[in-house]
């Protein structure tokens, strides 16, 4: 019962109400799964034992230097003899060193539906899913349909499930899409035990929003793609409720906590990829309209500031290496936030540069080495990663970040004493 007041009744209270909605929709049509409706069933998912060990002494009070616990993802895929089908992708994680990282979420749980428009398609989903825009390494710039679960990794890549609906109009021109988004996800931000945390605890009870209609605001976003030769482009826009939260200093009795506060912004973007031979040439850039930065005006509030913000970089493979089955990609991106000093993220004026060997062997074995490194301060941050399935079913994931000499002006600060080394065994089915 401790784990369940920890998740919250009312999160698991939705998560069935949307599985009962989606399951029921077969028999909306007036047909039962022994009538032929499901014509093909698949199950998978995984799980996974999580420990992470903190080797310095934290910089705030409360934190713990161990973590443990375990992640479970499953997914149900169903068919019916015409193409329909139904997908549902229910995650849950429980930590033991951190309560505020135990926490449900319904990573998918659509109805997908399909035809034709003369030599064109169509595809449309409803429901709750995920979609993933971008082409480069250092950061998601450009992906900002659906809200980034912080607490699974810092490196801000997985994402939670949106309520949405989601058309696709494709042809030999491209592909266009269009999304109707409302039922606004906020993100996730480690406890006051937790590492990887700002020195004030996040408090998201004290959520708020811009928007009169809060979390229930109407987002609209489009994105068009399309390949000109060996060019991949992608151009984006979205209108509606910001996933990344400006966090701001209140107190919450005698202590200081930051409170989540959601602005209303408008997004212009573009993702592009040159492929020549061994060579990636990658570009993600935004402009975004209505976000804040970290500047106190006289009033002790953020400044709104429209700003821009690009990634670019090169990815090169060489095959074969040392005449070996293995492929070796290095990896240099430079992000660049036009906000400076002042951005809310730590990419302001960074450099990435990895090394990525995969030994194509039967376990997929794969190391990457990478380096972050700030071009306005002292800060560093290297990452080291080993994946290997050990077995049909199980797996290991090693992973390593070392935060090095970390400024006192950098947005990273308050992550100072957070290198960690993690662990993950996972069982795949």
């Amino acid at each position: 019962m401790k784990l369940l007041g920890q998740i919250g009744a009312a999160r698991l209270t939705l998560l069935a109400a949307l599985l009962s909605l989606l399951i029921s929709v077969p028999m909306a049509t007036g047909a039962r799964a022994d009538d032929g409706f499901v014509e093909f069933v698949e199950v998978t998912g995984r799980l996974s034992s999580e420990t992470r060990v903190y080797p310095e002494t934290a910089a705030h009070p409360d934190q713990r230097s161990h973590a443990s616990g375990f992640a479970a993802e499953a997914t149900v895929y169903m068919e019916d003899n015409e193409g329909r089908s139904i997908t549902i992708t229910p995650f849950l994680r429980y930590d033991a060193g951190d309560p505020d990282r135990t926490h449900a979420d319904l990573r998918e749980a659509f109805l997908l539906l399909y035809g034709d428009i003369g030599d064109d398609e169509w595809e449309l989903r409803l429901g709750v899913d995920r979609v993933f825009w971008g082409v480069v390494e250092s950061r998601p710039l450009v992906d900002i349909v659906n809200q980034t679960d912080l607490v699974e990794d810092p490196d801000e890549k997985t994402k939670m499930g949106q309520p949405m609906v989601h058309l696709t109009w494709s042809g030999d021109w491209g592909a266009l899409e269009l999304f109707g988004l409302t039922g606004h996800r906020e993100r996730t931000f480690p406890g006051r035990h937790g590492r990887l945390r700002p020195g004030p605890v996040v408090d998201r009870d004290l959520t708020s929003y811009e928007s009169s209609a809060g979390e229930w605001h109407l987002d609209l976003a489009a994105r068009y793609t399309g390949s000109f030769g060996p060019v991949d482009i992608g151009l984006s826009v979205f209108d509606g409720t910001s996933r990344e939260p400006t966090l701001l200093p209140t107190l919450a009795g005698t202590e200081l906590v930051l409170a989540p506060y959601y602005e209303q912004i408008t997004q212009l973007g573009l993702d592009t990829q040159l492929t020549t031979g061994p060579w990636l040439l990658k570009l993600e850039a935004i402009h975004r309209a209505g976000a804040q930065n970290r500047r106190l005006d006289r009033f002790l509030q953020y400044e709104e500031e429209d700003y821009a913000a690009f990634v670019a970089g090169a990815e090169y493979t060489i095959y074969a290496v040392w005449d070996s089955d293995a492929d070796l990609s290095l990896i240099g991106e430079w992000a660049r936030d036009g906000r400076g000093r002042w951005a809310t993220n730590a990419f302001e004026n960074d450099v990435l540069l990895a090394a990525r060997l995969g030994l194509n062997d039967e376990q997929s074995t794969e190391f990457t080495l990478s380096v972050l490194e700030s071009l306005d301060y002292s800060s560093r941050v290297l990452n080291a990663e080993f994946k290997r399935r050990l077995s049909d079913s199980w797996s290991l994931h090693v992973q390593s970040y070392a935060y090095v000499g970390i400024d006192e002006d950098d947005a990273m600060y308050d992550v100072r004493r957070d290198s960690f080394i993690g662990v993950n065994l996972d069982y795949n089915f």
